[in-house]
């Protein structure tokens, strides 16, 4: 448990917090509701282990700093629909609202209409701080649009960072523009580095005017994506890679990917599991290629921690996106919505609720390091994996029964690691319990040995026991790493008296499907 004098300081800034959030929500017409390898200088990494300059454009950018993902919300704005190339796991929808995955979207919008649309995100979560353009097609194939809108939100909202994410085919003609608005943190995606590998992931490009197909469209693509992305590092440009891993297809292939993209200056990689449900309508689905496994994920994104920094957070998340990572409120902004609000950008209430969670975050790190040294002399080899159901702020904070995800820790001798996160299906409905779901909730996190929760009912409970997972629902409310290192400290006590024998749990389910928000479900039923 934390010590009185740090639990009183996190409330009295919870507080604090609850307060300024209140007073920006009432402005606006709305009531609130309630390792190992190169990782220390990554995704996971603070402000001490970070060169200034970098630590600056990391610190509360949720999808370039794991830590800043508890706290710091994105928002993506749909201006670009035009794409350059296809992707055999890729479908583009709109008007969706029951899918959550790159290319979907709600609806598209104008640059005016997405500028209006960030600054009225941005006065009512003060947390949003970066605003990104992800498609639904590729933002350069409409630079146009793009770059329009970054113009505009640069001048309305100039303390948000801008984002790019991008095939990369027409990234190095676009260098300078890029530049030109402060677009600082570029995501490239980069499935191969080998164009026969490549052939079997894009059927075809559209470059220079015409269609191109097979290996020579692979190549092309290849390699304007590592020029595009060797041209930005020069630049200072932050870079993130993105890979979609394709068992049977690029797999074992990633790792040279991972030497490439680190040779050439990225700043993060992370390799995310392909989407392939039939029912997305995508090539690779379509045809039965299957995604990876959780095991199979993590023993990839292992062997490539080595070689550069990996990115483990990643929600693949919707090009309309909104909130926090694993979360989506676009529904709240719809362009209706948007058009009749007046807005009032207040930055100081944006930097006073910042200031804050600066200090939320400190106390979390400081409560980490002080468990920690309980594990100083601490010698064995045992890992274990363990999920933890969290609203955010870096807190054991949801119910079981409410969870649409669990974030996965390794805990470890030297402490714990984030190490990914599983999307579930919501168990209580309604004031009881969903068996079929409890099912789907089980094969999600077989891996882990505990569950950390804020609550759960009897019957969870029991089942989970059953399938040799614990719950653990005496840290509700506390610190997540504190808590989880506490928890593994007592396991390995339990370990050396012989009280309990450890095992390896078995592998775990990658759900394939949508993160749905409850209105968003009732639409989709017909409600």
């Amino acid at each position: 448990m934390e010590s009185t004098a740090h639990h009183e300081a996190v409330t009295s800034e919870s507080v604090d917090m609850d307060a300024i959030m209140q007073q920006v929500a009432e402005h606006k017409g709305c009531g609130t509701s309630s390792g190992s390898g190169k990782s220390s200088c990554g995704s996971s990494a603070g402000e001490s282990e970070l060169p200034p300059e970098i630590w600056e454009k990391v610190k509360n950018h949720p999808c370039y700093s794991e830590e800043a993902h508890h706290h710091f919300a994105r928002m993506h704005v749909a201006v670009a629909p035009a794409c350059n190339i296809q992707c055999n796991y890729c479908n583009r929808k709109y008007d969706c609202a029951n899918e959550s995955r790159p290319g979907v979207v709600s609806e598209r919008l104008t640059p005016e209409q997405a500028a209006k649309k960030v600054v009225a995100v941005a006065s009512t979560i003060p947390q949003m701080t970066v605003l990104g353009i992800a498609g639904p097609g590729d933002p350069l194939a409409n630079p146009a649009k793009t770059f329009k809108t970054f113009e505009l939100i640069s001048q309305m909202a100039p303390d948000i960072k801008l984002c790019l994410s991008t095939n990369g085919l027409a990234l190095p003609e676009h260098i300078d523009t890029i530049a030109k608005y402060n677009v600082d943190h570029v995501t490239i995606t980069i499935n191969m580095v080998d164009p026969e590998v490549g052939a079997k992931i894009y059927p075809w490009i559209f470059y220079k005017h015409k269609r191109i197909e097979g290996i020579e469209a692979a190549r092309i693509l290849s390699e304007h994506q590592l020029r595009g992305l060797e041209m930005l590092t020069e630049r200072g440009i932050l870079c993130k890679v993105n890979s979609v891993m394709i068992p049977g297809v690029n797999d074992q292939h990633l790792v040279e990917v991972n030497k490439a993209v680190k040779s050439r200056g990225a700043f993060l990689h992370n390799i995310m599991p392909l989407i392939s449900a039939p029912e997305h309508g995508t090539v690779f689905g379509l045809t039965g290629q299957r995604g990876p496994s959780a095991q199979e994920l993590k023993a990839l994104q292992d062997s490539c921690e080595g070689e550069m920094n990996m990115m483990r957070h990643c929600r693949q998340c919707r090009a309309d996106a909104v909130g926090l990572l694993g979360e989506d409120r676009s529904a709240e902004f719809t362009t209706d919505k948007i058009m009749d609000m007046e807005v009032n950008y207040d930055l100081e209430a944006r930097k006073a609720y910042q200031a804050v969670v600066e200090q939320e975050r400190q106390a979390k790190v400081e409560a980490k390091n002080e468990e920690l040294a309980a594990l100083a002399d601490e010698t064995s080899d045992i890992k274990v994996l363990a999920a933890v159901a969290t609203k955010g702020s870096g807190l054991i904070n949801e119910h079981f029964g409410h969870a649409k995800e669990f974030q996965i820790y390794e805990l470890s001798a030297a402490g714990s690691k984030f190490v990914g996160h599983r999307r579930v299906d919501l168990y209580c409905q309604g004031g009881f319990g969903d068996d079929t779901a409890l099912e789907t909730v089980i094969r999600a996190i077989n891996d882990c040995h505990a569950v950390f929760v804020a609550k759960i009912g009897g019957c969870p409970k029991n089942d989970l026991l059953k399938a040799g997972i614990e719950p653990v629902d005496e840290f509700a409310h506390e610190f997540i790493e504190k808590s989880a290192i506490s928890w593994f400290k007592t396991y390995l006590e339990k370990v050396k008296s012989g009280e309990i024998q450890h095992f390896t749990r078995g592998d775990a389910e990658i759900r394939q499907g949508a993160l749905i928000a409850d209105e968003e479900r009732k639409v989709c039923d017909g409600v």
